[in-house]
């Protein structure tokens, strides 16, 4: 709001100091900004409210250090992330933008499915929360839209360069382009690291070619519903989730950033995708709130952020990914949500097989997810999140990598 407020003062009035608001950089500086004041100001504000009307944590034990001094901790702060990331997106964000667009939708969305789950398990006292098979619909649901927008939209584009050999890139630009309709993505370590979705079916048939809408939108509803799940898994300990998904969005929007800007895709022979620099608003807002957040989540915490927050941000990161066209970096850029994930699924899977096969059910871990395993071994809880943190960064690093190392 507040961009097109300075740039018609600036275009009709040369108001001085306006057309700074031109610049993708300042926005994004000043909505990291604003999103850590919100973040402040209203988290405060939200944690004595929900103190005050009894909405804490309800908690079982499990034989775990330092877990029933949390019963009471007030919960569903996760719309101080999602009222951090939402203002300063709206106020300097390009509105009109498919993807600004794409991403606030996500981000209600998700949240909106995570508030209901935890004012259910708080406010209704039902501990079950909000069925699966509803949570389940509802991310269904957002991959389905984000799915086939990024595939029909005429606004998803990327920059195919005519190299001297009359032959179409998406690298090595020339004065000569043309922005296309391509569901193209990277291919991470690769020298020749595009993946065009289509190429998959061109073999299989006419019909497979002109539809393989039908095979890449179940991609991206299995994609946002993996990491959506993933982020909430790992939201459980002080700190844990917050932090990791600020580094990981640190990331993405390095990625929107120079994905958006034509000299540096340029200078670094990578994809440029016109109009997503815009996102760099975005992901600045998000770190913003996860860093702002982590003020009051960090051990040990005032609140925790619910699936009202976990959720938001796991499905946040997945959109993103998919819309810089990194979504085949998710399982180094997201390892922890990835490890955390199997590290359920494999202990499951386990107890089952050999209760079985042994009439009694054994576990490869002491407890998952994989934090929980630690603390079982008795770790503290600070430790093991600022290990992961230091785990998530490294991986963090080795996607950056991928831009030059192929």
């Amino acid at each position: 709001m507040l961009y097109y407020l300075f740039d018609f003062l600036h275009r009709h009035y040369n108001v001085p100091g306006t057309g700074v608001f031109q610049y993708t950089s300042f926005r994004a500086a000043m909505a990291v900004v604003t999103s850590l004041i919100i973040a402040q100001l209203f988290g405060k504000q939200l944690i004595a409210v929900l103190r005050r009307k009894q909405i804490g944590e309800t908690v079982r034990d499990l034989g775990l250090q330092g877990q029933l001094e949390k019963k009471g901790t007030p919960t569903m702060g996760g719309l101080i992330i999602l009222l951090a990331i939402l203002v300063p997106t709206l106020l300097f964000a390009k509105l009109d933008n498919i993807y600004v667009i794409l991403m606030l939708l996500s981000t209600v969305w998700l949240g909106l499915i995570g508030f209901v789950d935890d004012y259910i398990k708080v406010v209704k006292k039902d501990k079950e929360g909000l069925a699966g098979r509803f949570k389940m619909l509802g991310q269904l649901g957002l991959g389905l839209t984000v799915g086939w927008v990024l595939f029909f939209s005429h606004d998803v584009t990327v920059r195919q360069y005519l190299l001297p050999t009359g032959q179409l890139s998406a690298v090595d630009a020339s004065t000569v382009y043309q922005d296309v309709k391509l569901m193209i993505t990277t291919i991470p370590f690769a020298k020749n690291n595009e993946l065009n979705y289509g190429d998959l079916f061109a073999t299989a048939g006419d019909f497979f070619n002109e539809y393989y809408a039908f095979f890449y939108i179940p991609i991206v509803i299995f994609i946002i519903t993996a990491v959506s799940n993933g982020a909430n898994i790992t939201d459980g300990l002080d700190g844990l989730a917050a932090g990791t998904s600020a580094i990981i969005g640190t990331t993405l929007g390095i990625f929107a950033f120079v994905s958006g800007n034509a000299v540096l895709a340029d200078y670094l022979d990578i994809m440029f995708i016109p109009n997503v620099g815009e996102l760099t608003i975005f992901c600045t807002a998000f770190v913003g709130a996860c860093v702002g957040f982590l003020w009051y989540n960090s051990y040990p915490a005032q609140v925790f952020m619910g699936d009202t927050g976990s959720l938001a941000i796991g499905g946040i990161i997945a959109v993103l990914s998919l819309i810089v066209r990194k979504e085949l970096l998710i399982p180094v850029l997201c390892g922890i949500f990835l490890v955390e994930n199997l590290s359920v699924i494999l202990q499951v899977s386990y107890f089952k097989y050999t209760k079985k096969k042994y009439g009694e059910g054994r576990r490869l871990l002491r407890m998952s997810p994989l934090h929980h395993h630690y603390q079982k071994l008795g770790y503290h809880e600070s430790k093991i999140v600022s290990r992961f943190w230091i785990v998530g960064i490294m991986l963090a690093v080795l996607t950056l990598v991928t831009l030059k190392l192929r």
